[in-house]
């Protein structure tokens, strides 16, 4: 699963911190042992010293089976008298000196594989990124179909509650069952009737599964691309960067940025390549398919056609019903 190299800083230094505090507590509970038994100090000091001396006298001529098997037993002496006074003078564990992953070592990698616990820390750095969307309190459980029309539109030949009803559950299994397999979804339909919403709870879902997910708004998605663009400093190229890089990009309310030549370059070359690496992208917006062509290219309005499920947002606007309840 692919992180953004930001998220990869910021778990691996917060891995070595817990490393570091694991060491510092380590070493603290070793001295303090030393202070209330100086005979603990001076067992592990010859315990140090037992199998180098029987090493110098090997090389030195000596019988080396009897010196080694002598230099065991001095050892499994020492080793049994340490453990006697852990035993009777400390709790159970205190000089344990279990590292803070037993996998890794603290490392953060098992050859050039990511361990499972920098994984962790990476799942939880990339959550953080999400943190903006409602204050991190959107959840499907929190959906609510009675704001849409239980009534037939004659516009639309069907209630607005049951297109929203599948809608919703569309976004559910989408987010529950997430894969880089699981396609492209284009959220269409006027404004205020839930696309941000349900696209924010497909990001955590993902998220929480593990996936790293980029949820950005169109305005400051095409702000920060030019700026990578243009000014070309290494901060802004990586910050670029994790449009294509993260297993599933969300871009909210496209059509609401300045429309330009740059955008339209931007977003063919986003799409194109996220489609090329077979990498999901939800993009939801207030136009349809036939203002995007309008407003962007015929190039981007065939890609979203042909390679984005759609799906409709219908009804009234839900900021004006709760504001007239």
């Amino acid at each position: 699963m692919a992180y953004s190299s930001e998220v990869v800083r910021r778990a691996r230094t917060r891995l070595a911190q817990a490393k570091d505090d694991r060491e510092r507590e380590n070493r603290e509970h070793l001295e303090h042992a030393y202070q209330m038994s100086p005979r603990l100090k001076e067992i592990d000091r010859q315990l140090r010293l037992t199998m180098a001396k029987a090493a110098q006298a090997v090389f030195a001529g000596g019988d080396a089976e009897a010196l080694m098997a002598k230099a065991r037993e001095e050892n499994q002496g020492l080793q049994r008298e340490r453990q006697w006074i852990l035993d009777t003078t400390f709790e159970e564990g205190y000089l344990d000196e279990t590292p803070i992953c037993e996998v890794c070592g603290g490392s953060g990698y098992v050859g050039s594989t990511m361990c499972e616990c920098l994984q962790e820390l990476c799942r939880q750095e990339q959550r953080k990124e999400l943190t903006f969307l409602s204050a991190g309190r959107e959840s499907f459980d929190q959906f609510r179909l009675d704001y849409y029309p239980a009534q037939v539109d004659p516009r639309l030949g069907v209630a607005p509650r049951m297109v929203m009803e599948k809608t919703f559950q569309t976004c559910r299994k989408y987010a529950n069952s997430f894969s880089l397999k699981s396609g492209n979804l284009l959220f269409s339909g006027n404004t205020g009737l839930g696309k941000t919403f349900l696209s924010a709870c497909i990001a955590r879902t993902v998220a929480d599964s593990g996936y790293s997910v980029v949820y950005e708004s169109s305005a400051h998605l095409f702000n920060c691309l030019e700026r990578a663009r243009f000014e070309g400093n290494e901060e802004n190229r990586s910050a670029a960067g994790k449009y294509n890089a993260c297993d599933l990009l969300i871009i909210d309310d496209l059509g609401t940025e300045l429309a330009g030549q740059f955008v339209t370059s931007a977003l063919y070359a986003l799409v194109n390549d996220r489609l090329l690496e077979g990498k999901p992208t939800i993009i939801s917006t207030n136009l349809t398919v036939d203002e995007l062509c309008s407003r962007y290219n015929p190039q981007i309005a065939s890609r979203l056609r042909g390679s984005y499920r759609r799906v409709a947002f219908v009804g009234e606007d839900i900021r004006l019903i709760k504001n007239r309840g």
